[in-house]
């Protein structure tokens, strides 16, 4: 386990990974440019770059000169549920095609482990099996085999795996035994040593306590790997102590992946993690857990997700607690009613400060109680609990009795929704849709604790792939939606308030660089809006107008910008792969890309280069030609795909490179590749969606401008302050909102407005700034016109409302951060399209006028940098001073 870095400012310096990803290393015949079709065509599941990254690493190792033992032992570090397995599975294949090995040895310090890898990597029959079967390597077919020990020959085609504990391994090297491995068969063929948890295996190193067992397993892969010179051994983990020095200095020159848990969540591949603290009692907090729970199911069903089925693990310190808990859990839910339930949620909700609780207790106080109890009593049952307790001291599935039962909690047939335990989340527990961890009991604070709290809450995070709208993702997609929809991919840890605990579990979290988000240090501003402009007629009977959208015909997609997709905008592809010495935290590096030189890579008009490209596009079966026309049904031929003007003929692959580096021709394919993953992203996302029309329709301005909530919050063990808060618009009647809940360029954009009201007044006798909440997912401004290349809905921050005796004027308006301009500039775009020479109003009605306007971009001088205001005056919206 890490522990806090003691200076911030510590720098770690891992060299063997630095020379690694230093590009300017590798020339045009060396290194895995691409992943080999033996390893691609033979896994199950496609590898992530940071997976290809790790198997390019070990390949560039293996490559060098290993004398005298050099470079015979490698970690892989990677975050927990980042696919360690499937790393190994693919490592098996590259290690036998490449190197000759036959013979791998799995250990770990669980058992557990241990069974759930056989199942990976061996058996067939399982869902979770990690090979296609048949395995074939060139057209020759590959069988795997456990087996207790090597054979004395080898057969051709075959690759052996021995599985076993590290206690077992060394029960049967120390004293042999039948049917046992021995030093012998170790010595005869060369072996590669696949060592799991791997952090288990180092204490010797780090430690100078008297811990003898973890040192002998430390001892004992040592002398396995001195057994036979070719022997080696690849370590996986998720856990390093980099600043213990002995570590560190074990460990700089054998480190080749690098993939931590901050990484890894914030990439998406994992659940969002928030830490929920609450004062309430045991009970209270089980109940709430439960209703949570149940909330977060019946979001999925109403979303038309199958199967979702969210599950609470019930953390406590003793056996003798997690049981009384378990039968006072089943006694609570058993003798619930629908008044004590109700009477339950009205009082936490008056004095909750958590807020998705909140929103739990908010759905809760308008559903039936009756029905409420007795859906929560046949889901939370003796028949849908399971107790794992039999030891503090083991692991979950230790227990073979509920080890079925919990490995696969995910599966419909399963009914587990909760599950009582003591010993920590195992290592072998791969649970995908555990949701809930609640601490039980204020006990058990200490550092040690935390730390082994912190580990669980990682474990916890594994991202569940669940099916939205006919599609399973495994990365999240709800970030940007609303915070109930959010919940299907946030994991909760429910903790007690103790400032001690709480600092010693914010170490812990910090020392795994795991981003932790807090539910109770948050605000809720509200913004309400203001009575007198709920008198006025313009909220009364006014209306605000977006535009009605048209379904897209196939023939209107006859050109590549029509899905979406601008050769001449496009952004370079990142082939940035050198490192420099950097912090150890790793969560909030910034950007630095810009840094780096632009270079071209192919130009699809060139001749010189269309070898390049077309060896790109035959390892995409997707620019097949029957492929390619059921997303392109106006296309003849795969030719005038890649030559037209209309579609790439005149596209440029650039890519951004590390200072001084010439791109070997293995990266300019593998350029030209993810080009062509990024166009193919387009052009199958963005096929038959829905455009906007020039016809705007109306929608009442008392319907879209309502009171709204704005959550502003913190991060639990991230002091980042936030940026956005309540600014009084009181004796602004203009504005029709009590409070702007704004950031500081929205407020500057709200008060050069009120800077000049006072002209506007010389025009116009009704004056509102109307602010657009983001949550409203109706009112939603769609691109339109001849050339549209931009499907998705946007809506503008802001409308100006203007009347006078002849007009209503209408102006969409936005403020823009300058980082944001290029990105959103097909917005500018669309709102400068807004104008009544281009728009139909749909009630027939000339008094409206609608009009579009820059974004409003502002430099540190406050300047109008994009004459946002200059503009008004142009189109005589705002009056000359």
């Amino acid at each position: 386990m890490a522990h806090k870095k003691e200076n911030s400012e510590e720098k770690i310096n891992l060299k063997l990974l630095n020379w690694l990803n230093d590009t300017s290393l590798f020339n045009q015949n060396q290194g895995m440019q691409r992943l080999p079709l033996y390893i691609k065509q033979n896994l199950k599941h496609s590898l992530r770059d940071y997976q290809f990254s790790a198997i390019h690493n070990l390949d560039a190792v293996e490559s060098l000169n290993k004398k005298d033992g050099l470079y015979n032992q490698l970690m892989f570090y990677m975050a927990t549920g980042s696919g360690k397995t499937d790393i190994m599975a693919a490592i098996i294949l590259y290690m036998y095609q490449v190197h000759d090995y036959q013979c791998f040895l799995f250990t770990t310090s669980t058992t557990a482990v241990v069974n759930k890898t056989i199942d990976n990597l061996t058996n067939t029959a399982s869902p979770k099996y990690l090979y296609k079967d048949p395995l074939v390597i060139d057209g020759q077919r590959i069988s795997i085999k456990a087996v207790s020990e090597f054979p004395i020959v080898l057969e051709k085609d075959s690759i052996y795996l021995k599985f076993t504990g590290v206690q077992q391994l060394s029960n049967d090297i120390n004293f042999p035994r039948e049917n046992g491995i021995t030093k012998e068969s170790l010595k005869k063929h060369k072996v590669v040593v696949l060592a799991d948890e791997a952090h288990h295996f180092n204490v010797g190193t780090r430690s100078k306590s008297e811990d003898t067992t973890n040192k002998s397993w430390e001892a004992l892969l040592d002398k396995i790997r001195d057994l036979n010179s070719a022997n080696q051994q690849l370590e996986f983990t998720a856990t390093i102590d980099l600043h213990n020095p002995a570590i560190y200095h074990k460990y700089q020159n054998k480190i080749i992946a690098q993939y931590d848990l901050s990484k890894f969540i914030n990439d998406g591949y994992s659940k969002q993690v928030y830490r929920l603290q609450a004062n309430n009692s045991d009970a209270d907090k089980m109940l709430n857990a439960v209703l949570l729970s149940q909330y977060r199911k019946r979001i999925a069903q109403n979303m038309g997700i199958p199967d979702f089925k969210p599950v609470i693990l019930f953390k406590s310190n003793t056996v003798k607690v997690s049981n009384e808990t378990n039968e006072h859990f089943l006694s609570m839910i058993n003798n619930l009613t629908a008044e004590s339930l109700q009477d339950f949620v009205q009082s936490q909700n008056r004095s909750t400060q958590s807020e998705v609780l909140s929103l739990a207790y908010k759905y809760w106080l308008n559903q039936d109680f009756g029905e409420t109890v007795a859906e929560l009593k046949r889901d939370f049952q003796e028949f849908t609990t399971i107790n794992a307790n039999d030891s503090g001291k083991k692991d979950i599935l230790d227990n073979e009795s509920v080890a079925q039962k919990l490995n696969n909690l995910e599966s419909p047939a399963n009914p587990i929704r909760s599950v009582f335990a003591v010993a920590k989340l195992s290592e072998g527990w791969d649970v995908l849709n555990l949701y809930d961890i609640v601490r039980i009991g204020e006990k058990n604070i200490k550092p040690s604790d935390t730390n082994a709290e912190a580990q669980l809450i990682g474990r916890g995070a594994r991202y569940n792939p669940f099916i939205y709208k006919g599609q399973k993702s495994y990365t999240r997609r709800f970030d940007d939606r609303k915070s109930e929809i959010q919940l299907l991919e946030r994991l909760y840890y429910h903790t007690i308030n103790n400032p001690q605990y709480l600092e010693n579990l914010r170490k812990s979290l910090d020392a795994i660089n795991l981003p932790v988000n807090e539910d109770t240090r948050y605000k809720i501003y509200t913004a309400k809006v203001k009575n007198s402009f709920k008198r006025t007629n313009t909220y009364k009977h006014g209306n605000v107008y977006y535009n009605k959208v048209e379904v897209i015909p196939e023939d209107h997609y006859d050109s590549i910008q029509k899905y979406g997709f601008d050769p001449d905008t496009t952004e370079p592809i990142n082939m940035i792969n050198a490192t420099t010495e950097r912090k150890i935290d790793m969560g909030a590096d910034k950007d630095n890309s810009s840094l780096f030189p632009i270079v071209n890579v192919a130009v699809f008009g060139n001749p010189s280069d269309k070898a390049l490209i077309r060896t790109a596009i035959s390892f995409n079966p997707f620019y097949r030609f029957d492929s390619l026309k059921k997303q392109c049904p106006t296309l003849a031929s795969v030719r005038e795909f890649l030559t037209s003007d209309k579609w790439l003929g005149h596209a440029v692959v650039r890519a951004r490179v590390a200072n001084g580096h010439r791109l070997t021709h293995q990266e300019k394919l593998t350029a030209v590749e993810k080009y062509l993953l990024r166009v193919q992203n387009d052009l199958v996302n963005n096929f038959q969606r829905s455009k906007g029309t020039n016809q705007f329709e109306k929608v009442a301005i008392n319907e879209v401008i309502k009171d709204y909530d704005k959550r502003v919050g913190n991060s639990f063990n991230d002091p980042k302050a936030a940026k956005i808060g309540p600014y009084p618009m009181k004796g602004k009647d203009w504005y029709s909102y009590d409070y702007a809940i704004v950031d500081q360029l929205e407020m500057d954009f709200i008060e050069r407005i009120g800077a000049e009201i006072p002209t506007f007044k010389k025009k116009y006798d009704q004056i509102y700034l109307l602010r657009i909440d983001e949550r409203n997912t109706e009112f939603k401004l769609h691109d339109f016109g001849e050339s549209v290349y931009r499907y998705e809905g946007y809506m503008p921050d802001f409308i100006m409302y203007l009347k006078n005796e002849d007009y209503i004027y209408q102006i969409y308006m936005e403020p823009k951060g300058m980082a944001f301009v290029e990105k959103d500039r097909w917005k500018e775009e669309l709102l400068e399209r807004i104008d009544p020479k281009n728009v139909i109003i749909l009630e027939n009605n000339d008094d409206i006028k609608l009009f579009g306007v820059k974004f409003y971009v502002e430099d540190k001088s406050k300047k109008d940098l994009h004459h946002m205001f200059s503009e008004l005056r142009d189109k005589e919206i705002l009056p000359d001073n």
